[in-house]
């Protein structure tokens, strides 16, 4: 795939640490969302290598991604001739973001994290990938992060905000633009009809694992006599081969059902509330610092539900409550939002759902 990439490619940059191939880049000026502390973005040059880069070369891939994040960063950052579609390949972000959300993979978006640029004659844009390092991914993991199959991993940034290497301000950017999120929807419902349907993927993790059982995994496990042994950073430890894989297929079913509820959830309900008249909501006001005020009216007693998110789609606080007459009702929320950003309040109340986008300044 690298090669490949390399014969189209003007250039090959990535996030990571500095301790395997590349080391030379330069550092971001715009910093991480949710940093703890004087975290940054470092990118650094893959290909051509240290050796063969050019300076101009440097100053070209440096300032295309400067153009880049400006634009993202900017008030007109949706406007597709001006914004960040001027410069990037869209479709390769959003399969990006599906497979590493897909393996809940703790490094990705911030380490392993490859990009590469067309040459100007093949459209010159930024493309993600290739994918790559998911040893810590489909729940093999004990720490930060940890192995629950539920949560977007692309929120690192608030689950693990003391980690040195965070995710750029890019994603939760992009999420902001409801054409972005309507396009994940779009690709996901495609894969999930296709080679992600859970008997598909399901049956290819038994088809390797009957590949690798004829005499591969017993042979690895001589070399290297680990299984039942705890192995740094295991979240499970099987005492079989079959164990192990049998997590994994639970595991991935899990995420899969989650990806399904919270992917479609959160985008689409923001672009196509029902419409019924049972149920009026506002918030107020909008943007808001320090107070927040949800209201809403209800033609008949019942049950409200009311979801609080983050721009990711995490969903961090529910509120229930049983209302035995119709009426209007008010309830305090800023003490729920603690840091500035998007957020969105997402109420129920039978059938009739709304979903208001507010910011927090």
């Amino acid at each position: 795939t690298m090669i490949m990439q390399q014969e189209t490619c003007r250039d090959i940059i990535k996030i990571d640490k500095t301790s395997g191939s590349g080391g030379d880049g330069w550092t971001s000026t715009f910093v991480p969302p949710g940093r703890s502390s004087n975290q940054t973005i470092f990118f650094q040059y893959d290909y051509p290598k240290q050796e063969d880069i050019v300076v101009e070369q440097k100053k070209y891939i440096k300032d295309y991604l400067a153009s880049f994040e400006n634009a993202l960063s900017g008030d007109n950052f949706t406007d597709p001739a001006q914004g960040y579609r001027k410069y990037i390949d869209v479709n390769s972000f959003v399969d990006y973001f599906i497979v590493n959300e897909l393996a809940r993979n703790p490094d990705a978006y911030r380490l392993s994290t490859y990009m590469y640029k067309k040459k100007d004659s093949d459209g010159g844009k930024l493309f993600m990938g290739p994918i790559w390092d998911f040893n810590l991914g489909f729940g093999n993991i004990n720490f930060c992060a940890k192995e629950k199959p539920e949560g977007f991993i692309i929120n690192y940034n608030l689950i693990c905000p003391g980690d040195h290497w965070l995710i750029p301000f890019w994603w939760a950017r992009l999420f902001q633009d409801n054409s972005f999120k309507s396009q994940v929807v779009t690709r996901w419902t495609e894969l999930r009809k296709g080679p992600y349907r859970t008997a598909s993927v399901l049956g290819f993790i038994d088809s390797v694992a009957t590949v690798l059982n004829v005499e591969s995994q017993q042979r690895n496990f001589q070399r290297w006599p680990v299984l039942g042994q705890y192995v740094w950073p295991n979240a499970y430890v099987g005492q079989t081969f079959q164990q192990e894989v049998d997590w994994l297929k639970d595991w991935t079913t899990k995420r899969l059902s989650w990806l399904d509820e919270n992917i479609p959830g959160i985008i689409t309900a923001v672009e196509e509330p029902k419409t019924s008249t049972g149920l009026a909501v506002m918030v107020y006001p909008n943007p808001f610092s320090d107070r927040l005020q949800l209201e809403y009216e209800i033609d008949k007693p019942g049950p409200i539900a009311i979801e609080l998110m983050d721009i990711t789609g995490r969903r961090f606080g529910v509120i229930e409550t049983q209302h035995g007459e119709e009426g209007k009702y008010q309830i305090a929320l800023s003490q729920y939002f603690v840091f500035p950003g998007m957020y969105f309040v997402k109420v129920k109340f039978g059938e009739d759902v709304r979903v208001l986008k507010m910011i927090r300044q």
